[in-house]
């Protein structure tokens, strides 16, 4: 392997980190690239002769467990062996880990000790607000076991963001032991100008390589690239043309051609490129119901901020919420909820947090109507410190009149390991496993079993040429519609967009055509039944679960589809009104579902593991 511990002098040499393997499949296939379409290209990537080859952390990992049922450890050991003479480099969330909640130092520590051990080289390690508390502990940890660490400045725009801010940071990110420093552009909001004063200001001000990360979603990242090379920097990140540009990173083959013509030396083996392109370029074709019409280049990002890595997993959760068509709102409504909150970075978790916080406000039809967990928690000073002022009101109608701590937040956590080890005593076979548990429990609870069991089966790619829905079809026969306010009960003969309960139909009403939104209750079975053989619609889904609807007020529902993690009572429990009564995940945040009234709990429909959607009765009570 190739030594990393020499001294990176300024110099007409420029290092080019490598991305496809993680931020470029991430931000254009929501992360499902598998490990099996990764390994063959290893051999020209390790020729190829970059700096470093990203191929880890950030949201690889989750991906892994929860849709494609790898082992984010195995994957970790086959990329090593397959990358013998390269650099690899993961993106790590300081006290974050790869989690969406801080871990006690002693997991941090062995989490990096881990990861080192299975392959990793250098760590870009970053804090979502930029509060430098919460990447002490990793920086040590990294150094401690002699691996390259990247601290990282987290870049945004707000009204307390400036340069002076970002060179601060940048002294103290080289007093914590750093060996580089990078600038994490994770939205696309850097200009040519700004670049240039940044970078030019960092390089003045530390005696460390400034490594530049910028996503291309405004178009403005290559040529921000050029000019933070001609301003100092000497390393930057681009990515293969398989998967560069929009909402990824300039294309790697385009900036060495311009690094050459300026009159700069990558050492990159070009030779290697078309190869590598070919190969991820058809890989890609096999995950295309993952493609979004949100990752290309989009200017707007500059007033929303939705980092790149964020837009196609947003789209994807939108439509797996059946809300993708409120794509545009959400976007709107991001920037006001990143402003209630004190101005975060819109990176992992913080992007999470603003981002499933925008889609409740938009989808409920009511700003904080419903207010997810980690929203609490962040107005608890458990992620750390907002970089401005935040919202009182909104602040008052999370947590109440709650007090924020104002230590670093992994202070208040005990040690963790040994707890971790005796829950996931009966599944987990090694110290990664136990690491997995740590970073998501219910799920990785799951996993483990199911793997330990040759029972783990990945989601489906489904085949371009089948991508209609196979087994029954059915068309609506009977149902209601909402016309202009008013209900109308309809039956007819006829189809329209498939997929939810409730859904657009094109119909002809007095002979005049209309859109309406439909309710389905009864259907006809278009194939396997007789023809024109009507089915009740219960009768064709007599083997799901069943569902109760709504019949009074003491009915419980959810805003949003999602999966039960917690229900806190049952029946015969006394409650009072705003108790918090279930917790569901939807859109990888909790959200605590609480009661709408005093009173008893006379019926509980739901249990862990469930998945649920709005308007279904999860739980009812009855007034005392």
């Amino acid at each position: 392997m190739k030594e990393y511990k020499e001294p990176i002098h300024r110099m007409k040499k420029i290092n080019i980190t490598e991305l496809a393997l993680r931020d470029g499949h991430q931000c254009h296939i929501a992360t499902r690239l598998r490990t099996e379409d990764m390994l063959p290209i290893c051999p020209q990537l390790d020729d190829a002769n970059f700096w470093s080859i990203e191929a880890w952390g950030g949201a690889t990992f989750d991906a892994c467990v929860r849709y494609l049922k790898e082992d984010p450890w195995e994957r970790l050991k086959q990329l090593r062996k397959a990358l013998p003479n390269s650099r690899i480099q993961m993106l790590l969330r300081g006290q974050n880990l790869l989690g969406y909640r801080h871990y006690s130092d002693d997991v941090v520590d062995m989490f990096v000790k881990k990861s080192a051990d299975n392959g990793v080289d250098v760590f870009r390690v970053f804090d979502a607000l930029n509060d430098l508390r919460n990447i002490e502990v990793s920086i040590k940890a990294v150094k401690k076991y002699k691996k390259h660490a990247e601290g990282t400045i987290s870049y945004t725009t707000s009204p307390v963001h400036n340069i002076e801010y970002f060179v601060d940071l940048a002294k103290k990110i080289e007093e914590l032991g750093s060996d580089s420093i990078a600038i994490k552009d994770m939205a696309g909001l850097l200009t040519p100008k700004v670049t240039k004063d940044l970078v030019s200001s960092l390089v003045k001000n530390t005696n460390l390589p400034i490594h530049m990360h910028c996503h291309s979603t405004s178009g403005l990242a290559s040529i921000n690239l050029i000019t933070a090379v001609e301003n100092g920097a000497t390393m930057i990140d681009t990515c293969n043309s398989s998967f560069s540009e929009g909402a990824s990173h300039p294309t790697t083959e385009s900036i060495i051609v311009a690094l050459d013509d300026l009159g700069y030396k990558t050492d990159i083996n070009f030779s290697k490129m078309d190869e590598i392109t070919s190969h991820l370029k058809e890989v890609r074709k096999k995950y295309w119901q993952f493609e979004s019409k949100f990752t290309g280049q989009d200017p707007k990002v500059l007033i929303n901020q939705v980092p790149g890595g964020m837009i196609s997993n947003l789209s994807n959760q939108l439509k797996d919420q059946g809300a993708l068509d409120k794509m545009d709102q959400v976007l709107l409504e991001i920037p006001e909820v990143r402003k209630d909150l004190g101005y975060p970075p819109l990176v992992t978790p913080t992007s999470q947090i603003v981002g499933t916080q925008a889609a409740l406000n938009v989808i409920t039809g009511e700003r904080y109507k419903t207010i997810t967990n980690e929203v609490k928690n962040y107005f608890l000073g458990e992620y750390g410190k907002a970089p401005g002022k935040w919202s009182e009101e909104v602040k008052r109608l999370s947590i109440g009149e709650k007090k924020t701590i104002s230590c670093r937040p992994a202070d208040n956590l005990k040690p963790e390991l040994t707890n971790l080890k005796t829950k996931s005593a009966d599944f987990a076979k090694s110290e990664e496993d136990i690491l997995t548990y740590a970073m998501f429990p219910d799920i990785a609870t799951i996993f483990l079993q199911e793997r330990n069991a040759g029972t783990l089966v990945p989601e489906e790619l489904m085949d371009p040429a089948s991508s209609e829905a196979t087994g029954n079809h059915y068309a609506p026969s009977e149902f209601n519609i909402t016309l202009h306010g008013e209900s109308y009960h309809i039956k007819l003969t006829g189809s329209g967009h498939a997929g939810e309960t409730e859904r657009p139909f094109y119909v002809s009403v007095d002979g005049i055509s209309e859109e309406v939104l439909v309710e389905t209750l009864d259907e006809i079975l278009v194939n396997n039944t007789p023809q024109g053989e009507s089915k009740g619609k219960d009768e064709a889904t007599k083997n799901s679960s069943s569902k109760h609807q709504p019949s009074h007020e003491g009915c419980i529902t959810t805003a949003m589809p999602g999966t039960i993690i917690e229900v806190k009572v049952k029946v015969g429990d006394s409650v009072d009104a705003g108790d918090s009564v279930v917790v569901i995940e939807a859109m990888k945040m909790e959200n605590e579902i609480q009661a709408p009234k005093s009173g008893i709990v006379m019926a509980v429909h739901v249990a862990k593991g469930d998945n649920v959607s709005p308007n279904e009765t999860l739980l009812e009570i009855q007034s005392t």
